[in-house]
């Protein structure tokens, strides 16, 4: 890429920033919100739900449903 080159993609660049701020700075502050939620989001790391849904589907805690009765009626209330 040659200077010349260069310099015209800058200038593009330029006036996509530019074009962005304006939008950016006409939208109202419910939609700045949501924006800078998508923008700042952090998609690598799984959801709150997510990890709740790949808990019960994915077995690693089926051993607790059967747990063995280790306790009587008669041992009495835990201290």
């Amino acid at each position: 890429m040659n200077q010349r080159e260069t310099l015209e993609t800058q200038t593009v660049n330029i006036k996509l920033i530019n074009t962005l701020i304006q939008v950016i700075r006409a939208l109202s502050p419910e939609e700045r919100q949501i924006l800078a939620r998508e923008l700042f989001f952090e998609g690598s790391e799984p959801s709150n739900q997510e990890l709740i849904k790949l808990a019960e589907t994915g077995g690693c805690f089926y051993f607790l449903a059967n747990e063995p009765d280790i306790y009587t009626c008669e041992d009495g209330e835990p201290v």
